[in-house]
């Protein structure tokens, strides 16, 4: 197939903002391309009624179901902006011979600098004292160190371990769980490795980092919010649907978990409960949002389009230990 008869539609937003080069490199390479028309993620029905002629995605964290697959007679590769893959239905791309490539390291760093982030704010009640003084109040508020607190981490991956690095320098106790554990990483830097129930009992903060699978749905629900201590406090940074957004909504109002911070959602853009409770920080999916990591993920996910297209070696398939017997939706 000739190089300028392919058609790529870019699905993630926001996408050349941070740095024209990934829109500079579609153009060079002489293929048609479309832009997102709605500034916004796409829904399930929209991307179905539009993907149909194009070979290529550049894709963002929209449904890319089964159904919307069997709309697209022509795609034949998925180059996912980011590392989350629960948005995309991996076995239906397999048997429907689609190959799908992700970005896993470009959002490593920025995500990981949000979430000791959310700790901060959270620990030392910034969100609460900007807002009082906004309405005139003057008072200090008594926080917590971070250096004083037992840390938990669920998942030790390439975000959590960026993570642990960051908390080691803070000097907290980390415990870890992760269902393949790096024992060198952990050894290395003075990490206690532990059950989740033991984490979720002796923790004062909770960070969640693993990806939203069968497995992982609901992770934190009503039971283990109610292992935690009543000023603990839980981090989500990692997916939405991890969480159980009623129970946590639940224990915030009534005093039984004394802090939570989520960057991501079930449904998004998120408008539920959680933005009526006074000690949950909530953000809008903005882990990757720096300008270096979001240059780079778009630039990496465009330059394994264009490999694609050219018919070279792809550097960034998304490995088979990633493909489960059923991956949930998000």
């Amino acid at each position: 197939m000739n190089q300028n008869s392919w058609k790529i539609l870019v699905t993630t937003v926001p996408f050349g903002e941070a740095d024209p080069m990934p829109l500079e490199l579609l153009k060079t390479a002489g293929v048609a391309f479309d832009l997102n028309p709605f500034g916004r993620r796409f829904q399930e029905n929209e991307l179905a009624e539009r993907i149909g002629p194009y070979h290529v995605l550049i894709a963002g964290t929209e449904p890319i179901t089964r159904a919307v697959m069997e709309r697209a007679p022509n795609l034949q590769h998925i180059s996912r902006v980011g590392i989350g893959l629960d948005s995309v239905d991996l076995i239906a791309a397999r048997e429907l011979g689609i190959q799908v490539s992700y970005t896993p390291d470009a959002p490593a760093p920025a995500v990981a600098e949000l979430t000791v982030a959310q700790m901060l704010n959270l620990l030392r009640h910034l969100p609460q004292a900007d807002r009082g003084m906004r309405r005139g109040i003057w008072k200090r508020l008594m926080g917590r160190r971070l250096a004083e607190c037992v840390v938990g981490i669920i998942g030790l991956g390439r975000i959590g371990k960026r993570v642990a690095r960051h908390l080691s320098g803070f000097g907290s106790k980390i415990l870890v769980n992760d269902i393949a554990p790096d024992l060198e990483f952990i050894e290395k830097h003075g990490l206690i490795e532990a059950a989740k129930e033991q984490i979720y009992a002796e923790s004062d903060i909770i960070t969640l980092h693993v990806p939203l699978t069968q497995e992982t749905r609901r992770l934190i629900g009503p039971r283990e919010l109610a292992m935690m201590k009543p000023d603990a406090l839980l981090i989500n940074t990692a997916r939405g649907g991890i969480v159980d957004e009623a129970a946590l909504a639940a224990a915030l109002r009534t005093g039984k978990l004394g802090g939570a911070a989520v960057d991501v959602f079930e449904q998004e853009p998120y408008t539920g409960a959680l933005t009526g409770i006074e000690n949950c920080l909530l953000t809008c999916h903005m882990g990757s949002c720096s300008v270096d990591c979001r240059a780079r993920m778009e630039r990496e996910a465009t330059e394994e389009a264009l490999r694609f297209v050219r018919n070279e070696p792809l550097r960034s398939l998304v490995p088979e230990s990633e493909y489960p017997a059923r991956r949930t939706q998000s």
